[in-house]
């Protein structure tokens, strides 16, 4: 029943930039093309795992998070706050420091108070800086986490709290290997 995600891996382009081996997936980079289908099958596994109990706003991080949560969203009912790499200056908008396996960054958290119950969900964690940045930021404004889901995690990663992921993969210079799935 959910094999888009998986087949979806099956034929992703692998290009080595440096010494890693980087998958470009539709999920993850939005090309070649992200099908509703896939997008479809994401949505409904995340809800499949999620807990939602009481969560009150969708989070995410600019640009891959906004798909995915999205299509969260328009099945829940959830409102969603997007994590901005820009700064708009609107009152109690806090900048969140981002160290990445290959970048470095402000991010930029706006529309969230102590009063909130959240999800975390992301394209892809690897390196968890993005996520952990996020989960600070958070954790500033007294918000309550209920949940962190990835769709694709891609090696071992401590972002100092539980989550899911959909699938797990390994990146080689001949193709991706799932390793796990939630489902």
């Amino acid at each position: 029943m959910f094999d888009k995600l998986i087949k979806s891996f099956e034929t992703c382009p692998i290009v080595k930039r440096g010494e890693y081996n980087y998958f470009i997936h539709p999920i993850s980079d939005g090309v070649p093309l992200i099908e509703s289908a896939l997008l479809r099958e994401v949505a409904a596994l995340m809800l499949k795992v999620l807990n939602l109990d009481g969560v009150n706003k969708i989070v995410v991080t600019e640009a891959m998070g906004i798909h995915i949560g999205v299509a969260l969203s328009l099945i829940t009912d959830i409102p969603l706050t997007i994590v901005r790499k820009r700064c708009y200056d609107l009152p109690g908008e806090i900048a969140l420091h981002q160290t990445t396996g290959y970048s470095k960054g402000e991010l930029y958290m706006n529309g969230i108070t102590e009063s909130d119950c959240v999800v975390v969900i992301d394209d892809v964690l690897s390196t968890g800086g993005t996520m952990k940045a996020v989960l600070s930021g958070l954790e500033q404004k007294g918000a309550v986490v209920r949940d962190v889901l990835v769709v694709i995690k891609r090696g071992e990663c401590d972002i100092g709290r539980p989550y899911k992921s959909l699938i797990e993969i390994e990146v080689t210079e001949s193709g991706v290997n799932v390793l796990n799935t939630c489902f």
